[in-house]
């Protein structure tokens, strides 16, 4: 087994290699003076099982072609099994067509994927799980909430929690991890009265007096984040934090975080951290580098990883 790391999140990968006790396979991605991407890997790798580890993130276009030229380098080195590892799947948000003429770009993405040479995907909470419809290879959506689960026992411990889904549309999750910690779930409803206009927020459950934790995937803009802590805070809410796998914190999100009813912002290492982010006094990050290890472990001594993604 080797393990090549791209440059969209060399950290991560190191951890991931150090849990293995295993050494990133050496290669070579630079770019030439008009910014095309050059890959060498300068081990032999015939015959191996690589794991090719990047997270599509800012910049999305260029990673992911890194991630393709990369792949594309060890298919040709007569590598015998390639892993896509993708910690934070970029596109996954443009699922479905939301409009006429509109593309639907995360099975665009799969098909590069599958064309360039993958022969595996593993990854951490997709934005929609049909997404893995969209491969025809085998696909891995591990989940971080174990990883939250111990978290927030060792910073709630016995408190009357209240597990919250900032929209409709993350129920599922938050049920998921209500019912793991024995927790009761309440909803944010969000409505806007027309286009441009701010949004209504209303709370689906009591919260009067309960500290709350908002559970999503994706923090980009941290706009409805901050609007839900807002709602919560009205309604009475003890406290409040969030749990979200990726911290895309794009823009101004980091700011808005700080100046919000936040209490913390705890979000994994899926994607690098910006100097915003590591300075930021209400944000922190928790390591998936033992959780990715594992899972790239017993898929390469082929064996079943279902139990670190069955909630």
């Amino acid at each position: 087994m080797k393990i090549v790391a791209g440059n969209s999140n060399r950290p991560l990968a190191e951890a991931v290699a150090a849990y293995l006790n295993l050494p990133l396979t050496s290669a070579s991605i630079r770019r030439f003076a008009d910014l095309e991407v050059f890959v060498e890997i300068h081990e032999n790798v015939r015959g191996e099982d690589v794991f090719v580890l990047q997270s599509t993130s800012y910049p999305a276009n260029d990673n992911l072609l890194e991630l393709l030229i990369i792949i594309d380098a060890l298919k040709r080195s007569s590598a015998r099994r390639i892993t896509a590892v993708m910690p934070y799947f970029g596109y996954a948000r443009q699922d479905r067509k939301p409009g006429p003429r509109t593309p639907i770009s995360a099975k665009l993405v799969a098909n590069l994927l599958t064309t360039a040479g993958t022969d595996r995907v593993l990854t951490l909470d997709l934005h929609a799980g049909q997404i893995q419809g969209f491969f025809d290879i085998p696909t891995d959506n591990l989940y971080a909430a174990p990883v939250f689960y111990r978290d927030i026992k060792e910073q709630y411990n016995g408190a009357d929690l209240m597990i919250i889904s900032p929209d409709v549309g993350g129920v599922i999750r938050a049920r998921a991890v209500a019912k793991r910690l024995d927790a009761d779930l309440a909803i944010v409803d969000k409505r806007r009265d027309r286009a441009g206009v701010s949004e209504v927020m209303n709370i689906i459950g009591d919260v009067q007096g309960r500290p709350c934790v908002l559970v999503d995937d994706i923090v980009d803009s941290a706009g409805t984040l901050c609007n839900a802590a807002d709602a919560l805070k009205k309604a009475g809410a003890a406290s409040v934090c969030a749990y979200v796998t990726h911290g895309v914190l794009t823009g101004g999100a980091v700011a808005r975080v700080a100046a919000s009813a936040l209490e913390v912002l705890v979000t994994t290492d899926s994607i690098g951290a910006t100097e915003a982010v590591r300075v930021a006094n209400n944000i922190r990050r928790i390591t998936i580098a033992p959780l990715m290890a594992e899972a790239i472990q017993r898929i390469s001594a082929e064996k079943s990883v279902s139990s670190l993604f069955d909630y």
